[in-house]
Order: C-alpha cells, then sequence, then structure tokens
C-alpha cells in the first residue's frame, strides 16, 4: 500500500512560478489547495488543515508574514514555509521568529526545497544556508566570546537536556548553567530555552 502523500497548501501570485513549483512538487506531495493572495491562502488553510503551508511572502491583500501571525495567534501550528525572492538574513529572521519553520529563495527552488520541505516535516527548522551564515556572521563576533564551558552548555541544551541534568553531567550548579544560557539567549536575541534551540538549529549550531 502506498503511503499517504503530505498535502499542501500553497501560495504565490506569479503564476510561472506557481506552475513550476506545482510540477516539482507532484508525485510527492498532494496540492490541496492552491492561492494567490494571503486572503485565499488564510481561507485555503483554515478549510482544508493541510500537512504544510508554501507561501511567497509578498502577495495581494495580506502578505505571508501576516497570514503566519494570524494562523499562529490561532493557535494553528501547521508548518509554514516561505520560498520568497528576498535574500535578506534580516527578514530570513524575523520570519523565523514569527513561526515560520522554513525560508528558502526561490533561485534555490528545486531539489533544495524538496529537502527543506523534508526537514520541516519531520520537526526541524531551514533556512537557506547562505543565508543563515550571512546572519550568523552578524553574531560571530559575540560568540567566539564564549567560554569552552558557555559552548558545551549550549551543546547540551541542543540534545534536550535541562538545566539540572546539564549541571550534573559538567559538575556545575544550575544557577551557573542557568547564567551560561542567559549570555547566549542574549547574544542570539532569544528569550526562552524552546527560543534558543530553535535559533541554534536555523543557523546550524547543532550541527
Amino acid at each position: 500500500m502506498c503511503a499517504t502523500r503530505p498535502r499542501v497548501v500553497f501560495a504565490d501570485d506569479h503564476r510561472m512560478v506557481a506552475e513550476g513549483i506545482t510540477r516539482l512538487l507532484d508525485g510527492r506531495y498532494e496540492l490541496a489547495a492552491l492561492a494567490q493572495d494571503g486572503h485565499a491562502l488564510l481561507a485555503h488553510v483554515r478549510k482544508e488543515a493541510p500537512d504544510l503551508v508554501l507561501s511567497d511572502i509578498n502577495m495581494p491583500g495580506c502578505n505571508g508574514l501576516d497570514v503566519l501571525k494570524i494562523l499562529r495567534s490561532e493557535g494553528n501550528t501547521v508548518p509554514f514555509v516561505f520560498l520568497t525572492m528576498h535574500a535578506e538574513p534580516a527578514l530570513a529572521a524575523t520570519a523565523m521568529r514569527t513561526g515560520a519553520n522554513g525560508y528558502v529563495l526561490k533561485l534555490s527552488a528545486g531539489e533544495e526545497l524538496l529537502v527543506a520541505l523534508q526537514q520541516v516535516l519531520d520537526g526541524r527548522s531551514y533556512v537557506t544556508p547562505s543565508l543563515g551564515a550571512r546572519y550568523l556572521r552578524g553574531h560571530m563576533g559575540d560568540l567566539h566570546e564564549l567560554t569552552p564551558k558557555q559552548r558545551e552548555v549550549l551543546r547540551l541544551v541542543g540534545t534536550g537536556l535541562r538545566s539540572k541534568q546539564i549541571a550534573a553531567q559538567l559538575g556545575l550548579s544550575v544557577r551557573t548553567v542557568e547564567a551560561h544560557k542567559y549570555t547566549i539567549m542574549q547574544i542570539l536575541d532569544v528569550h526562552s530555552t524552546l527560543e534558543l534551540v530553535r535559533r541554534s538549529e536555523e543557523l546550524g549550531l547543532f550541527f
């Protein structure tokens, strides 16, 4: 018996792009709906309850970021991937902070997009590598100032260990571990352990 293909709602107001991506997805994904503006995208996601959303950012009526904000405010956690021509690391960071699971450049569309979609469906995040590297360089000076112990704490946070477990493994107090985490969180501009893990994954710090 064939496995059920993941259902995707796709949004892009450029016909040629939409047709090309639709062909790329064919055979691997079931296209639940195709939208050409943000309002239609929001309606389709609410109606179809897809496994994945793939969307441009700039669209008529309501842009992709606004659609994502609305969905997340409603408690909708559907995996959401942006496919865009905008190659600004700051915009990619904003999208991921808003709740996106992936950010792929249209110039990279093809095999990379398929890899990104699979990673997101597997519960991971994906940012086009060149963007992740450029964003990381903005923090690189501070990251080089981390002590070896702080780097080890970050690595163990990425394995899913809690502060008490990390403290026991490194022979530190829980308070010291929390202090190290706080320092790293300030550098990466995040405000919780969940955000720290997610941002570190986006930037490839656990690989």
